[in-house]
Formats: C-alpha cells, sequence, structure tokens
C-alpha cells in the first residue's frame, strides 16, 4: 500500500485481516535501515499472534532511498498522515505504534498527537554511543515520556550491550533487556516476541 505524505511517498506492508483485527500495529524501521529488520519482524509476529492488523511502513525518506530521515518536524507529520492513513483500514480498533531505533523515537514523539494507546520502542537510542561519561541524555528520555504523558502505555525492548544505552524503568512501563544482545536485536527473536505477547494484552 502506497501512501501520499507531504514528505513523499511511504510504503505500508499490510499483515492481518482488517475485518477482524483487535487492533492496529503500526511499525517503522531505523535510520538507514528496513521493516525486514529482525526486530521488526519479531513484533509483526507478535502482532499477527494477539489478532492485530499490522503494518510495516516504510518512511518516505526510505522509499527514495535516503538513509537519514533528516528534519524531525517534517518526520513526525508525515508519519502522522501515515498513521490517518492506515487508521482507515480498521476504525475503533486501538492504536499501537512503534518501531526499532529511530522509529521508536518517532513513535514516542507523535504518540500522543496519534492517539496512540500503546508503544512499543525496539533498541531506543537513548544517546550517541560516542556520549562521554556524564554527558546529557534528557532529550531522548523525555520522547519516551511524552508518550506517556500523553496517554500511551510503553514497551522498551533493548539490548543488553547496546552502545546506544537503555533507558531506565523510570521512563517507560515496562523495560525488556535482552542478555547479550546489541543494538541490532537481530538474535533473539523468540524473547522479543514473548516480551510483546505477554505485555500488550495487558495494556489494550
Amino acid at each position: 500500500m502506497e501512501i501520499i505524505t507531504e514528505a513523499g511517498v511511504a510504503r505500508a506492508d499490510l499483515d492481518g485481516d482488517a475485518s477482524r483485527a483487535r487492533f492496529l500495529l503500526i511499525l517503522t524501521h531505523g535510520a538507514g535501515g528496513s521493516v525486514e529488520a529482525p526486530d521488526v519482524l519479531a513484533a509483526r509476529d507478535a502482532g499477527r499472534q494477539l489478532g492485530g492488523l499490522v503494518a510495516r511502513v516504510t518512511q518516505p525518506y526510505g522509499v527514495r532511498g535516503a538513509r537519514a530521515p533528516g528534519s524531525a518536524v517534517l518526520q513526525d507529520a508525515a508519519w502522522l498522515q501515515i498513521v490517518a492513513a492506515l487508521r482507515e483500514l480498521a476504525p475503533g480498533v486501538p492504536l499501537v505504534q512503534g518501531g526499532r531505533s529511530n522509529g521508536a523515537r518517532v513513535a514516542c514523539r507523535t504518540a500522543a498527537a496519534a492517539g496512540a494507546r500503546a508503544v512499543v520502542a525496539l533498541a531506543f537510542p537513548l544517546h550517541p554511543p560516542q556520549r562521554l561519561p556524564g554527558t546529557a541524555t534528557q532529550v531522548r528520555e523525555a520522547e519516551l515520556r511524552a508518550a506517556r504523558a500523553g496517554g500511551a502505555m510503553v514497551l522498551v525492548v533493548n539490548g543488553e550491550r547496546d552502545p546506544f544505552g537503555i533507558p531506565s524503568a523510570g521512563d517507560a512501563d515496562r523495560v525488556v533487556i535482552v542478555p547479550r544482545e546489541t543494538h541490532s536485536l537481530k538474535g533473539h527473536r523468540a524473547e522479543i516476541i514473548a516480551a510483546i505477547t505477554q505485555w500488550l494484552p495487558t495494556v489494550l
């Protein structure tokens, strides 16, 4: 499915039956990544197991072939247009949005405006990997907290060895740390599926 936004064309890969969907789960990729990332696919599988309609969204910059998302303001505006179009497929059901890394940040920043019931933040990048000791990380922590302040419940799934850092328990409703895993979250698909399938029904 192609979606026209002010930032260009986005593409959504859909899984599930819209007419029977218990909720709508919209997922997106990290900067320079794709919706075929292992953790995004794990989240898709979890959503399908729970009876959701799942949309994996390639954002306009990704469709264009760019690796960097550019302006966060423009990215968020395009995301809200994408969400509005996808909600028409399953009107009236709860919205859950999420993604990995930069996509998790977008999902958190827009949760309140989108009216999301919950956010699934995979490999949330708390700070740049080159961060010096003691450097403030409040901007990205604030994105997680803004989602919760806007009424969304937030699940974070991060690797134990993520160089981008791991959010604290106070920044989300639940933080799951995958042992021995890095920022890629590529080797523990079952753990990611379990984290989502155990948590999501409690907030829908």
